[in-house]
């Protein structure tokens, strides 16, 4: 099925295909791996989940998906600095070594980040990488080579600078986000990984080596530069290296515009010559309550938080891609519980599939149902009109006035459904259980990445956890149960 996309280049709606008619190479912006991912955050990833499985179900496509980690930045230097407060006992202990400090710090947030996201149904076996900006140094220091050597970069005390006024003679700045030039402030050196939006000045590429912050040797015409990367050098690195320039689509936040991906395509056409990306697609913000989150409302929340609240974290999943990413999503507590009653809805139309009660409404219905639906995902991933096509066709058609041969229908469409929301069982309804409470399947959720990851002395800690709070975890092959003991 054809799929069309808001590309954030062309400000239209645009036909999509990959390059080579198969394969769509995919790159996400992904967390600066310093603290708790917060549910602002979470929108952005699922997003890109939402996309890359609308690609494969839909549109036919393989997926080669990117999603970078940053863990090199101001925030992450700041926290696993000597004596910081930030730092955790279970980061291990704090040593003369920098970088060692550094890479203690950010895999500890790391592989929290990885637990979150997989507790809201991102599988990580979809991603092609999820590369660490520190182990990419060497092409970042290639790429600021070749920047200043075409005449779009110079040093000053020890830093490399993009000059964004060379830049504007050779190509346009402001092709994601409309820039106020008038106030453009010329020469004028912006040294902070993240600036405001009127900042348009000169970026940094290498950071000059400061007290206390770990540093990489980098050799420009036989002088040493010692420092180490700026923010947004990393990703343009990055996806050439994994990627290849250009690949189809590139994904973000719509506060990433500008200046991160602005800046993005600045360098990576600067140094490599060539756009960056065909595509951009940027969701929306989340807001809470109808306000900007911040700690300062006390409306600012992280998954975990959630979570112990007694949220499903796969309502929180179906919440935010029954909205369109194109449109800001406004959580409350009270629409939480309307997306959780309409996702029971869509799983017991599911259980009464396999129910043995046969009518006389035949595949051809089911053959429609799953063209509405998917036409309208095709559409620039328009899940609420996708969504209520479905509500509509189950309202007017219930389970049990489909044909045997119908059902069969349905349940294979639900499947290929359910590989794009990843929320519903497919099966017939299961025996009535006592209820487990959902910090204990969270934790055993994170068991069994532990699991995977092999992992297994985190996997022994939280199977104690979950012990200790009165629960048993059977494992199988593949998957476990969880009992009340």
């Amino acid at each position: 099925m054809q799929i069309n996309l808001k590309n954030s280049l062309t400000k239209t709606i645009d036909s999509f295909a990959p390059r080579d008619g198969k394969t769509v190479k995919m790159y996400s912006c992904g967390p600066t791996v310093y603290n708790f991912a917060h549910i602002g955050n979470m929108r952005a990833f699922l997003f890109a989940d939402f996309l890359q499985r609308v690609l494969r179900v839909v549109g036919g496509y393989d997926v080669k998906w990117v999603m970078n980690i940053t863990d090199i930045d101001d925030k992450t230097i700041k926290g696993s600095s000597p004596g910081s407060s930030d730092w955790k006992p279970e980061m291990g202990v704090q040593t003369q070594d920098l970088k060692h400090n550094l890479m203690k710090y950010t895999h500890y947030y790391e592989q929290l980040f990885l637990e979150d996201i997989f507790t809201l149904g991102i599988r990580i076996e979809h991603f092609f990488a999820m590369p660490k900006a520190t182990d990419f140094i060497g092409q970042m220091q290639t790429l600021i080579k070749q920047i200043k050597d075409n005449g779009f970069a110079y040093i000053s005390e020890g830093s490399v600078y993009f000059s964004v006024s060379e830049w504007r003679k050779a190509d346009k700045y402001g092709k994601l986000f409309n820039i106020d030039f008038d106030n453009f402030r010329a020469g004028v050196r912006i040294d902070a990984d993240e600036y405001e939006r009127e900042d348009a000045s000169d970026f940094v590429l290498w950071k000059a080596k400061k007290e206390n912050e770990p540093f990489w040797d980098f050799e420009i015409n036989g002088q040493n530069y010692p420092g180490r990367p700026g923010w947004h050098i990393e990703c343009s690195a990055m996806e050439k290296e994994l990627l290849g320039l250009p690949f189809e689509i590139h994904t973000g936040g719509v506060d990433l515009k500008f200046p991160h991906h602005e800046d993005e395509i600045a360098q990576s056409k600067a140094g490599y010559g060539i756009e960056p990306t065909d595509f951009w697609c940027h969701n929306e913000f989340l807001e809470v309550e109808g306000e900007k989150m911040s700690k300062s409302k006390g409306n600012f929340f992280t998954l975990r938080e959630l979570i112990q609240r007694g949220i499903d974290p796969l309502d929180i999943r179906f919440a935010m891609q029954s909205v369109h990413y194109g449109s800001i999503y406004n959580f409350t507590f009270d629409g939480l519980k309307a997306f959780a009653k309409a996702r029971q809805r869509i799983q017991n139309y599911i259980y009464d599939l396999f129910n043995e009660t046969e009518g006389n409404v035949e595949t051809d219905k089911i053959n429609q149902l799953r063209e509405n639906v998917f036409g309208n995902l095709a559409n620039d991933l328009h899940s609420p009109s996708a969504l209520g096509e479905l509500f509509t066709f189950m309202n007017e058609t219930p389970a049990n006035n489909l044909s045997k041969s119908a059902k069969q229908e349905a349940i294979r469409f639900f499947t290929q459904l359910n590989d794009i929301f990843s929320i519903w069982q497919i099966s017939a309804k299961p025996e009535e259980k006592p209820d487990i409470p959902t910090e204990i399947i969270n934790l055993a959720k994170q068991r069994l990445y532990a699991k995977r990851e092999k992992d297994f002395s985190k996997a022994d800690e939280l199977r104690k956890q979950i012990l200790e709070k009165g629960y048993l975890i059977k494992d199988s092959k593949d998957d476990y149960t969880i009992e009340k003991m």
